[in-house]
């Protein structure tokens, strides 16, 4: 690991050399590319010098504990405390920063929430989770656009896609697929019984062209009139678009806007998002032999966390995290969870590459 860290540093010291030559600014193309390298170096290489300096420091230290002078020897001994007590830390963060980066992780991603079993109490547990997403993205300072949208009748969902943009999205909430399981009493429920629901997630990051190639052979568009709430063009127009992808069966309907271009445009990017997700699926599920520095399955099957409002808990299982600050959760408060689930994900990775 040293070996490699001392290497990265050369690597970002040669970079800074090029960057501070003037005659860089002639190319702009070349100065895009070192600039953006050595952005990418300068966190770790910042956590080596780091390291490097406490093991300096330590050093010199053990030194003075065999000074004549017994202050200096106490002072020593207490600096080396101190020191021995950061180093694991800090020796631990470059090892981090050093592991494969998910090429998904600075997409922006489709969220799409269903309700599952439980009926208009899970309809309404996944419009909860909507709002949670929606509230965190707020506080993270991402954009949400919804894509497609089935209400339910009493405020709820059976479906919701929405498209999240920001900075490193998917790097946060691609631990959030699988099935979110929720334990309440319904306001429907005259005897006060708890009831147990389901809503499932999926996190999918955003495809673009180079990601997916959609051939126009492969793509069926069929085009309907629009169904409940959307103005005055519903039941007039046939604006509602449903857009089958013919080599995997793949469907995906939008209805949500008054032109039929829209719709049609939204479909295709959902669709795409769709077959990148399917494309990643099929990679993981060849590699799961090897791949062990995963935080669950990502499967939408998989019940990832439990939501008991009797008690105020929200229960990650994965983790074995249980925190009770429920209400909060859902204003968007889910930044201990989400930091969990990345640490847990660092610490398998780290265990891999030990092996």
């Amino acid at each position: 690991m040293f070996a490699k860290l001392e290497s990265l540093e050369r690597k970002y010291e040669e970079l800074e050399h090029s960057l501070a030559d003037p005659d860089i600014f002639n190319d702009q193309d070349r100065y895009r590319k070192l600039a953006k390298a050595h952005a990418d170096l300068k966190d770790v290489v910042a956590l080596f010098r780091k390291y490097k300096e406490l093991e300096r420091s330590l050093a010199d230290n053990r030194e003075l504990e065999h000074d004549a002078d017994p202050e200096i020897r106490a002072l020593a001994q207490e600096e080396i405390r101190g020191i021995e007590e950061q180093l694991p830390e800090i020796e631990h963060d470059p090892k981090v920063a050093l592991l494969p980066t998910d090429p998904l992780d600075e997409k922006n991603i489709l969220l799409e929430i269903r309700a599952g079993t439980g009926g208009e109490e899970a309809a309404l547990f996944a419009a909860d989770l909507f709002r949670m997403y929606t509230r965190y993205a707020e506080r993270m300072g991402w954009k949400v656009e919804i894509m497609s949208e089935s209400p339910s009748d009493n405020g709820g969902y059976k479906e919701i896609i929405a498209m999240i943009s920001g900075n490193k999205v998917y790097s946060r909430l691609k631990f959030e697929s699988g099935t979110h399981r929720v334990q309440r009493v319904p306001v429907t429920e005259s005897q006060g019984r708890i009831h147990t629901s389901a809503a499932t997630v999926a996190i999918m990051p955003e495809a673009e062209d180079v990601d997916i190639d959609l051939k126009p052979e492969d793509l069926r568009f069929d085009v309907y009139r629009s169904s409940g709430p959307g103005g005055q063009s519903v039941n007039t127009t046939d604006s509602a678009v449903r857009v089958t992808h013919i080599p995997t069966g793949l469907v995906v309907c939008c209805q949500d806007e008054k032109s039929q271009h829209k719709n049609k445009a939204k479909g295709l990017k959902i669709l795409m998002s769709r077959l990148l997700q399917l494309k990643q699926d099929e990679q993981n599920a060849a590699q799961a032999d090897q791949r062990r520095a995963q935080v669950g399955s990502g499967d939408r099957s998989e019940r990832i966390r439990t939501y008991n409002f009797p008690q105020g808990r929200i229960t990650d299982h994965r983790i074995n995290l249980t925190l009770y600050n429920l209400s909060r959760a859902l204003e968007g408060e889910i930044d201990e969870l989400v930091d969990g689930l990345m640490t847990a994900a660092q610490t398998e990775a780290l265990k891999a590459e030990a092996e």
